[in-house]
């Protein structure tokens, strides 16, 4: 066994794949669109698993677009996705110039909590050592749940 994807229900194809690309910094791999069954397959991969993706379609997550509009339910009922980063602050940043809240930001240097638009909660961690508490993050509070 082994792990493929994570699927998440997206309702503004576009406003995701900015917020999962243009912010967060995936990378789109490919897309299928079924007009029979009126949606469209995006799946995306970290920039570090582009080639595993490209080989072995995996680890991706995969933004399910359903043509007809329906309500879903908050996305922490699953949990949330979690991704390492080269340097938290630069993403938390780019995040935050982008729009985004930092529900948990990264006072610790280590770990921070977004959630995209359609409130699928995400966990950045720093690659390798936590960075030095520095500011704003240190002194910022928790914005809503994450």
């Amino acid at each position: 066994m082994r792990y493929l994807h994570t699927m998440v229900r997206v309702t503004d194809l576009d406003a995701s794949l900015r917020f999962w690309c243009d912010l967060l910094g995936l990378r789109e791999m490919r897309r299928m669109e079924n007009e029979a069954g009126r949606y469209t397959l995006v799946f995306l991969a970290a920039p570090a698993d582009q080639a595993r993706s490209e080989a072995e379609r995996s680890p991706e997550v995969e933004l399910t677009y359903n043509w007809d509009p329906e309500p879903y339910g908050g996305g922490r009922n699953f949990g949330h996705l979690a991704y390492k980063v080269d340097d938290l602050y630069a993403a938390c940043r780019r995040l935050m110039d982008g729009g985004v809240t930092i529900n948990r930001p990264p006072r610790d240097g280590r770990m921070a909590f977004v959630r995209s638009p359609d409130g699928i909660s995400i966990e950045l961690l720093q690659e390798g050592a936590p960075l030095a508490p520095a500011e704003p993050w240190a002194s910022m509070p928790n914005t809503g749940s994450w």
